[in-house]
């Protein structure tokens, strides 16, 4: 297995880790920042987060740098993210930290998306994320990265950055799923 998709499947492993962070009832205690203040476990879990999402960025960097793409890498990558990116934002409507109407769609995109990309890879295609999936995952990583933050360190200065964030990736989300499908329709009708 070449480095690329090992860091790839590092940040599979990363997911309980921030699971059990997240949810387990460990009593650590709050950070507080002037008047606002955040459970030092929902930072910690953040800080996981933002590591394994960056891992997306990095497992693409060396792949093409030491031209190492390969087809495993193209179906881990975006399953990677789409298990860490689907982990998080059920975790949030769990600390009602987002509204589950927006998670069930971006979810359901996901879902949708990936059964596309499993009946095209039986027929030999194998589809690499676009720009526009690209963009849709990095805003939902900054969307979750900021509420698992609480809106840190925005809430200073009373921006909703992490609510404006969160309907920016929904956005992205829709069109970019609209856009997959819309250019995979022949070889989906085709596979029949």
């Amino acid at each position: 297995m070449n480095l690329p998709n090992k860091i790839t499947i590092s940040r599979i492993f990363l997911i309980p880790v921030f699971m059990i962070i997240m949810l387990v009832p460990f009593n650590w205690g709050e950070l507080t920042f002037g008047s606002e203040s955040i459970l030092v476990t929902h930072f910690v879990g953040a800080l996981i987060f933002i590591i394994a999402s960056t891992t997306d960025w990095i497992d693409g960097y060396y792949a093409r740098k030491l031209n190492q793409v390969t087809n495993l890498g193209k179906f881990l990558d975006p399953l990677a993210d789409k298990l860490l990116v689907s982990a998080a934002l059920i975790i949030l409507v769990e600390l009602k930290l987002a509204p589950s109407w927006m998670v069930i769609l971006i979810i359901s995109r996901e879902f949708a998306v990936t059964g596309l990309r499993l009946v095209l890879a039986g027929t030999g295609e194998v589809v690499a994320a676009n720009m526009l999936g690209k963009i849709k995952t990095w805003t939902q990583i900054i969307a979750i990265s900021a509420l698992l933050l609480h809106n840190l360190p925005f809430e200073f200065i009373n921006l909703p950055f992490a609510t404006i964030a969160l309907w920016v990736a929904t956005f992205f989300t829709v069109i970019s799923g609209w856009d997959y499908f819309s250019k995979n329709k022949q070889a989906f009708i085709s596979s029949k």
